[in-house]
């Protein structure tokens, strides 16, 4: 359990905590959500020491072990297993545990023949990816992940979170994939406004649940600056008046003692849409029989693929990193060669390309301002500032040189170029590497508003059952077309040895047997989805009833003390008694329906998380 009070952490000007507390209890896996450069990471290291607070205390029980995903790449052994075996904890009765590494390894991606290889050979992603698999088998009290799928494909990504989810212990992570964090977490956490919040439940539960907090904080404020500004009036037009001056003085200090509410800074966020190029044929591409290697007499990483791109496509590149995904990207936006087959394009195609390497060919001593002026030379320095602002780089900032930006601000560079361009086909390669989770949702809706069709390469499989139509599948060394969505591939192919369990069939009964299998598991999910669909709505309902009900009081409250005003300038003692009595009455069933409000809210949490709980066990 980690106890965090009263934290304080400021660097210059920028507040990044004011007065944080919360609790990790036992056997809860919290997400960590909040925009990028809002300290997520920052925690993480006062947790582990590495940073302090200006003030306030984290509390860590005596013998309590942390392990963390570092970053910082430094091994000791010879093979790839062996570095991964130093994490495994000491066992007193000397039982040889190294199968747990291998089941790791294997999990996220290695394979038998890599595990005797020296782990300064892997790629820097592999690198990261055994730092992963140390964490995971040193079985620490808790387990603080950030970013932990960065550099994994979506194979390892679905045994990751199959893993989480049977993590015992305390488990805190940051990614941006929404539904990666749902599926494997009890608590979400949020840094808003330099403070914590943590709810049980999702992502989804957090944000509604701050969106109304912060819609009554609004109405509030403004109903309480009305009501200052009426009792300023009074007090300014009665204050000369002797038979007034009580009146006037309660009136003095009770508006000193009013807290004043301050109005709520505008949070910025990426808001933006793609310039549509008009586009009158049905199809943008054609794909025959393509096939690419990049060494001469090697093997092809891609053969014999075939494929069309209609107007309003959203097609999805997937499988295992390193297996031809950006390649056939790269093919498609022209900038490698196929070595058989043909690509065939229409005269007024306009391709747009966000690719991974894109970002090396910013000129980092441009400013962001000047990037996206050189993609259309023609517009205005208006309306590149205004394309800045957009991608979160209002005023000055939009003068800052390119070179001093991190990942993420770059990849928004990059994303602006491509609002700039005329486009009706994008190909986007991991475009939300460097987002965090509300950047992405806005990628997602300007994805979705586009008139053009979309290829896009990504392992996330929030964006998977967001947008995909259609599929490009690489898997069990070849690529294959899919015709409709990531939930039917799923359903009807799932990823070749995932879990032996779901491999095909080799005889006509055992495929009878899966398909039925599948059914029964088929409609025991939709009956769970049903009745989730029946009780969260009537509890919805109810929340929807009680915060009408309570607006309409605060509305007659606000009503019955301006007329309350008016009955006191005219010494109307009967009407005063009248509507200071209703007010209180008011008052009090407002904080009682509060109250039930709150309730409510827990019921629908403990609800929700009960069907998320039911249904994870039932996965098709």
């Amino acid at each position: 359990m980690i106890q965090v009070n009263g934290l304080d952490k400021s660097y210059g000007q920028q507040v990044v905590f004011d007065n944080v507390s919360f609790t990790i209890n036992p056997g809860e896996r919290v997400g960590f959500v909040g925009r990028n450069g809002h300290g997520k990471t920052t925690l993480l290291r006062m947790i582990l020491g590495q940073e302090h607070p200006d003030s306030g205390t984290i509390s860590i029980p005596s013998g309590y072990s942390i392990g963390h995903l570092s970053q910082h790449i430094r091994f000791e052994e010879d093979t790839v297993l062996k570095e991964a075996c130093l994490s495994l904890p000491d066992q007193e009765d000397g039982i040889d545990e190294t199968y747990k590494a291998e089941t790791v390894l294997a999990g996220i991606g290695f394979l038998r023949d890599d595990l005797d290889l020296p782990p300064m050979e892997l790629s820097g992603g592999y690198q990261v990816r055994l730092n992963l698999a140390k964490v995971l088998v040193s079985d620490p009290n808790i387990l603080l992940l950030d970013e932990p799928t960065n550099y994994l494909d979506i194979v390892s990504m679905r045994w990751l979170a199959r893993f989480l989810r049977g993590w015992q212990k305390e488990l805190i992570i940051i990614t941006h994939d929404r539904n990666f964090m749902d599926s494997v977490t009890t608590h979400t956490m949020a840094i808003h406004r330099c403070r914590i919040r943590k709810v049980p439940g999702s992502t989804e539960k957090l944000y509604q649940q701050l969106l109304l907090e912060e819609e009554v904080y609004e109405k509030t404020r403004t109903n309480d600056e009305k009501k200052r500004k009426e009792t300023e009036q009074f007090i300014n037009r009665f204050r000369a008046k002797a038979t007034k001056a009580r009146a006037v003085q309660s009136r003095v200090k009770a508006l000193q003692k009013k807290e004043q509410l301050e109005e709520l800074s505008e949070i910025k966020k990426l808001a933006f849409t793609f310039n549509s190029a008009p586009f009158t044929g049905r199809q943008l591409m054609e794909v025959r029989d393509l096939s690419f290697g990049f060494e001469p007499d090697g093997p092809l990483l891609i053969e014999g693929l075939s494929f069309y791109v209609g107007k309003k496509d959203r097609i999805a590149i997937i499988g295992k990193n390193g297996k031809g995904k950006t390649t056939l990207l790269n093919l498609l936006a022209g900038e490698l060669s196929p070595v058989g087959g043909a690509i065939n394009c229409p005269r007024d195609l306009k391709l747009a390309y966000f690719g991974q390497t894109n970002i090396n060919r910013l000129n980092l001593r441009k400013t962001v301002e000047e990037e996206i002026m050189d993609v259309h030379p023609e517009h205005h320095r208006g309306a590149a500032r205004s394309i800045c602002g957009a991608m979160m780089f209002p005023g000055d900032q939009a003068l800052k040189k390119l070179g001093v930006l991190s990942g993420g601000e770059k990849s928004r560079v990059l994303l602006g170029k491509l609002l700039v361009t005329p486009a009706n086909m994008l190909l986007l390669d991991e475009p939300t590497n460097h987002l965090d989770m509300e950047s992405t949702d806005s990628l997602l809706e300007a994805i979705d508003d586009f008139r053009g069709a979309v290829v896009i390469v990504t392992h996330s499989e929030m964006i998977l059952h967001a947008l995909a139509t259609r599929l490009i599948v690489f898997d069990d060394g070849k690529v294959t077309i899919f015709e409709g969505t990531y939930q039917e591939f799923l359903a009807r192919v799932g990823w070749k040895n995932e879990d032996p369990s779901s491999r095909p069939a080799t005889s006509e009964t055992g495929r009878t047997r899966q398909s039925g299998n599948r059914k029964h598991l088929r409609r025991i999910r939709a009956g769970l989805i049903n009745e989730k669909s029946r009780t969260l709505r009537a509890l919805q309902k109810k929340i929807a009833g009680i915060e009408g009900e309570i607006i309409r009081l605060e509305e007659k409250t606000e009503q019955d003390n301006n007329d309350l005003i008016k009955a006191s300038v005219a010494g109307d003692a009967e009407t005063i008694r009248r509507l200071s009595k209703a007010i209180h009455d008011s008052k009090s069933e407002i904080e009682s329906l509060f109250s039930s409000l709150e309730s409510l809210h827990g019921d629908l949490d403990n609800r929700t998380r009960e069907f998320e709980e039911k249904l994870n066990t039932v996965e098709i």
